[in-house]
C-alpha cells in the first residue's frame, strides 16, 4: 500500500510540473499567435508589403547602425514590423534548449535607473538612451507579470503607454497575464499560494529612429511555483518613445513578435539575444528633459 501511494504522489507531482509547464507555454505563445502574429499580418496586409517581406531570407537580429536623425512614421514602422528568427515552443524551457554557444555571447549594457517609483509604482529615472529605454521596458514587465494581475496590467499601460497603440486589454503582456489565469482558474488575479519572479537574462536593441525612439526587446527568465515549480524564457518588443522625461510605450502596430529562446543557448545567439549586463555607473542625465517631441509620434 505504502508503494502505491508513493508511485501516486510522485505521478500526481509530475502531472502538476506538467501542467505548470504548460501553463506558462500557454501564457507566451498566445501574445504571439492571438496578437503579435495577427497584428503584424494585419500590418503587412494594410502597408501592402506583404509579397516583399515574404521575399526577404533574413531576419532582424539588432541594429547595426544607431541613428541620429529621425526618419518618422513610415521607417518607424519598417523598423518594428521587421520579422525576427522564428523559433520553436520548446525553445523557451531549458530542459528542451540546445546547447550554450562556443563564444561568449556579446552583451549589452543596461542601467539601473534612479530606484524610485514612477506611475503605477513602476521604477522609472533611466537615462534617454536605447539601452535606458530597454531598462524601462523590463521594470514595465516586472511590474505586471509579477503581480499577474489583469487590473495592474491595465493601470501599468495606461500609465505607460501613449495613445495612438493598441487597446489595454489588447495588450501584449495583458493577453500573457490573462492566459495564465485562464489556465490556472484563478480569476482576474493570482492565487496567494502562487508566485511568478522574473530575472532579466538578456537584450537588444531593433533599431532606432532618432534619440528619443526605439524599438527594444528584452528576453526574461521566468520562475513560477503553483503546486509545482516551472521556469520558461518570456520575449517582449516594443516601440518606445521619449516624452516627459521618460521612456513610454510608443503608439502603432506591436513589433513583430521576438524569439523566445532561453538565455545562454545556441538558438538565443542566432536570435540576436546579448547577455544582459547591468551598468552601475550610469545615471539618467537631465531627469527633465522631455526633448520637446511629443508631436512626433
Amino acid at each position: 500500500m505504502r508503494r502505491a501511494a508513493t508511485k501516486k504522489a510522485e505521478g500526481t507531482s509530475e502531472w502538476s510540473r506538467r501542467r505548470l509547464l504548460g501553463i506558462l507555454a500557454a501564457a507566451v505563445a498566445v501574445a504571439v499567435l492571438l496578437l503579435g502574429g495577427l497584428v503584424y499580418a494585419v500590418y503587412l496586409a494594410i502597408a501592402g508589403i506583404g509579397d516583399e517581406a515574404s521575399a526577404k531570407t533574413g531576419v532582424a537580429t539588432g541594429e547595426t547602425e544607431r541613428s541620429t536623425v529621425a526618419g518618422g512614421a513610415a521607417h518607424r514602422d519598417e523598423i518594428a514590423a521587421e520579422p525576427m528568427l522564428t523559433v520553436p515552443e520548446s525553445a523557451a524551457f531549458p530542459t528542451q534548449s540546445t546547447g550554450t554557444t562556443g563564444a561568449k555571447a556579446p552583451e549589452i549594457k543596461i542601467p539601473t535607473g534612479t530606484g524610485v517609483n514612477g506611475p503605477a509604482f513602476v521604477m522609472t529615472g533611466f537615462p534617454r538612451t536605447p539601452e535606458g529605454a530597454i531598462g524601462q521596458l523590463a521594470q514595465i514587465d516586472l511590474a505586471v507579470l509579477q503581480s499577474m494581475s489583469l487590473s495592474t496590467a491595465e493601470e501599468v499601460y495606461n500609465a505607460w503607454a501613449l495613445p495612438g497603440g493598441v487597446r489595454a486589454e489588447d495588450w501584449w503582456l495583458t493577453a500573457s497575464v490573462r492566459a495564465f489565469l485562464s489556465s490556472t482558474g484563478m480569476g482576474e488575479v493570482k492565487d496567494p499560494s502562487a508566485s511568478v519572479s522574473l530575472e532579466p537574462a538578456a537584450a537588444l536593441v531593433k533599431g532606432t529612429d532618432g534619440p528619443d525612439w526605439a524599438t527594444v526587446c528584452v528576453l526574461m527568465k521566468v520562475s513560477a511555483t503553483y503546486k509545482s515549480e516551472g521556469q520558461i524564457a518570456f520575449a517582449h518588443c516594443e516601440r518606445m518613445h521619449w516624452v516627459g522625461g521618460r521612456w513610454m510605450v510608443a503608439p502603432g502596430a506591436p513589433p513583430a513578435p521576438a524569439p523566445a529562446t532561453w538565455p545562454g543557448t545556441q538558438l538565443a545567439h542566432e536570435a540576436g539575444w546579448r547577455t544582459w549586463s547591468t551598468d552601475h555607473t550610469t545615471e539618467p542625465t537631465n531627469p527633465g528633459d522631455d526633448g520637446h517631441h511629443e508631436g512626433e509620434h
